[in-house]
């Protein structure tokens, strides 16, 4: 099968295409009734759980904090965190982010709005676009495949930038391939390169440079390699760069007059200096990134590199365009860029998942029911041998995070790995029929994967309640609600990514600024430098909270600064000025 629908023209092309050994020759369309109550039923596994578990620091809590303030300064051009200038990232997810407080409140869910549903969008987009160039089965695999890989799964019902990130460049490579299809005519190819171009700008405000370096790098090695000149020709680029200028332009010209002290933070420190130095402190291998997609993408690894080959042996379209090598290098070069990089963080490679997602959605209805059943087979061994291997789970824990709660996390890994494990078998039965092909079965095998991360990422609640702080919140709040309004309330050496959401409150940074060092150096005032200052503001002032890690409150105890706790966990102490 073709990665790209042909015209009857293409069909000398397309004889030299050939599916795989032993693949299932006929398939049998799902209906559209039954297309629509799976996308319900993924809706509401997917939606649902937003509010069951409370924000963990550091990113959930830092971009909610963000959209918190935004919404309550009505400072929609310079963003701030916990009172500071906060220049690390542009505002698009914290613009939607704050929305979404405006019209349904402040909240868990509500913060982790954006993401979901810009992860679910993702797994529509990937299907939608596969069954577009090359039939309804890719689609239906490719979308199946998105939603139950692990990686795309969970970082979809996260507070990060990086799902936003990777679902506009998503956007801008499956307009890119849908505008490049043989038959299209001008009107709508033009149509789609201006969603590519605005896509592009949309993942420029979602977290930089990159939203446009990286589809522009792999553009220029997709041409290199394919030596494939005329597509430039069809970029529709005047027309398209004023589109994307009109959307990313106004932010950076409004925010650079606001702030003349933007611009070198923003594209030197934080574009070069972070892809370029280690002075981030997130060091990794130059395997880093190797061990994420194979845990990623774990349902489907028996299939990838079949997938890739499969991808690369299609032939060109008439216009020359090759979608299958565009995919696969889009995948190589975004790996092979954060790979380099002095500055690694689970989420970077992200943007990889829909392009892989594609390729072995094209590749999917091919498999052998034998091969199939394979898969299957071992991946309900490899089941159990995670249920032994989570015995040893109840053996961790630290003074940070007790031994407890991993006793009461290990509980939820073996409901998530037992509810998959059934699952699997069920995908097996229902092989038993051949008249449907593989589909039927790996939308069970799909759904176990995805149970599997839902009740494993509930699970994890019962980390995310401690250290979120939000069990403290009630007895703070309290508190500042008896005291004068505008009452300060010090961090003292540390920053605490996801207290002052909980607690409605900034806080003023005392000794060790963190990640706040740029909005402490613009706003010397907002902040104490030393905590022999911060002491003498203590004794000398009027009422006053602060909060501190529990050793550098018993050192301060032992100093006989006077402080009484109105609140405790393993990572913090609140106190009270007496």
């Amino acid at each position: 099968m073709p990665f790209q629908r042909f015209s009857p023209a293409d069909s000398a092309a397309a004889a030299n295409s050939t599916p795989p050994p032993g693949a299932a020759a006929t398939y049998r369309p799902a209906s559209r009734l039954t297309v629509v109550l799976l996308i319900v039923a993924l809706a509401l596994v997917w939606f649902v759980p937003l509010g069951w578990r409370h924000l963990v620091p550091s990113d959930e809590g830092r971009y909610a904090e963000m959209a918190r303030e935004m919404l309550l300064t009505g400072d929609w051009i310079t963003p701030r965190y916990n009172g500071y200038k906060y220049f690390e990232k542009p505002p698009l997810q914290t613009w939607f982010n704050a929305l979404t407080f405006a019209w349904f409140g402040i909240g868990e869910w509500q913060a982790r709005l954006y993401t979901a549903l810009t992860g679910f969008a993702g797994v529509l987009v990937a299907g939608y676009t596969a069954a577009r160039l090359v039939n309804p089965a890719a689609g239906f695999a490719a979308a199946l495949v998105l939603a139950s890989a692990p990686y795309w799964q969970l970082m979809g019902h996260f507070n990060t930038l990086d799902m936003g990130l990777s679902f506009w460049m998503e956007v801008t490579l499956c307009a890119m391939l849908l505008a490049q299809r043989v038959g299209v005519g001008a009107r709508e190819a033009r149509r789609w390169m201006w969603l590519c171009w605005a896509a592009m700008a949309l993942a420029v405000l979602s977290k930089g440079l990159i939203g446009v370096l990286l589809p522009g790098m792999v553009l220029v090695a997709y041409s290199l390699i394919q030596r494939d000149w005329a597509l430039w020709k069809r970029l529709y680029l005047p027309s398209g760069l004023a589109v994307f200028f009109a959307i990313a332009t106004p932010w950076f010209v409004f925010v650079q007059q606001r702030n003349p002290e933007f611009f070198n933070f923003f594209f030197i420190v934080q574009q070069f200096d972070r892809y370029l130095t280690p002075d981030q402190h997130r060091p990794g291998p130059v395997y880093y990134f190797v061990w994420v997609l194979l845990v990623g993408f774990l349902p489907w690894l028996p299939l990838g590199w079949r997938s890739i080959r499969h991808a690369l042996a299609q032939p060109r379209q008439l216009n020359g365009f090759a979608p299958g090598k565009l995919l696969v290098v889009w995948s190589a070069l975004i790996f092979l860029f954060f790979s380099a990089s002095h500055s690694k963080l689970v989420s970077y490679v992200l943007p990889v998942a829909p392009a892989l997602a594609l390729i072995i959605g094209a590749y999917l209805p091919h498999v052998s029911r034998q091969a199939w059943r394979r898969h299957l087979v071992g991946y309900a061994g490899f089941l159990v041998a995670g249920a032994i291997g989570a015995v040893f789970i109840a053996r961790l824990g630290d003074a940070r995070t007790p031994n407890g709660l991993y006793r009461d996390f290990q509980i939820w890994v073996f409901a998530a790995l037992g509810v998959a494990f059934v699952m699997t078998l069920a995908a097996l039965a229902v092989l038993k029929r051949p008249e449907r092909g593989v589909l039927p079965s790996a939308v069970v095998f799909g759904a176990a994967w995805v149970m599997l991360c839902t009740i494993a990422g509930a699970g994890h609640e019962v980390f995310g309640r401690q250290s979120s702080g939000a069990l403290l919140a009630p007895a703070i709040k309290a508190e500042l609600a008896r005291l004068p309004a505008g009452t300060p309330f010090y961090s003292v050496a540390m920053l605490d990514h996801t207290l002052p959401f909980y607690v409605g409150h900034t806080m003023i940074m005392v000794a060790s600024p963190d990640e706040l060092t740029f909005g402490v150096t613009q706003e010397p005032s907002k902040w104490v430098p030393t905590i022999d200052e911060w002491i003498a503001r203590w004794n000398a002032g009027g009422p006053a909270l602060a909060e501190m890690k529990p050793d550098r409150y018993r050192d301060l105890a032992e100093a006989h600064v006077p402080m009484r706790v109105i609140a405790s966990d393993a990572r913090r102490v609140v106190v009270e000025k007496p």
